[in-house]
């Protein structure tokens, strides 16, 4: 398995990934356009030529980035390599100074294995819900806060 920055060929893997999973009631599905525009905050898993899992880290703050749209294709899952993109995105963040990650997810087993723990979502800034109006599930929010310190 390779990992490495995702590349504007990789936006129609990445989307059809995304949408599976969302589908599975994993994650929040992402549109084409809100990936074209991170695209340099994504990072690929790659195996045999095939994307099987992407990532984001999605900085917000000096000190507060986010884990973004993480997503490991079905027949790939189990294999570690979610927790090989969510290390590698918080080895980014620490090279960038950066203090503190956290994921709104519904997976809060999988980021609890990676060291992150469940917070009140009031504790994170209000400049972090700035995206979620446009949810379908806004302002009902049943993903759940979790945050790691880096430092």
């Amino acid at each position: 398995m390779i990992l490495r920055k995702a590349k504007m060929n990789d936006v129609e893997d990445i989307h059809a990934l995304i949408s599976e999973s969302a589908a599975e009631g994993l994650m929040l599905a992402r549109s084409r356009s809100l990936l074209y525009e991170g695209l340099r905050d994504i990072t690929v898993a790659e195996e045999a030529g095939r994307i099987v899992g992407t990532g984001s880290l999605h900085i917000l703050w000096e000190d507060l980035a986010e884990i973004r749209a993480l997503a490991i294709i079905k027949d790939a899952r189990g294999k570690g390599i979610g927790r090989a993109i969510v290390d590698m995105l918080i080895k980014e963040a620490k090279d960038l100074g950066i203090d503190r990650v956290f994921a709104l997810t519904y997976q809060e087993g999988f980021f609890s294995k990676c060291g992150f723990s469940v917070v009140p979502k009031e504790l994170l800034p209000h400049k972090v819900w700035k995206e979620c109006i446009d949810c379908p599930k806004f302002p009902n929010c049943d993903e759940v806060a979790m945050l790691l310190q880096v430092k």
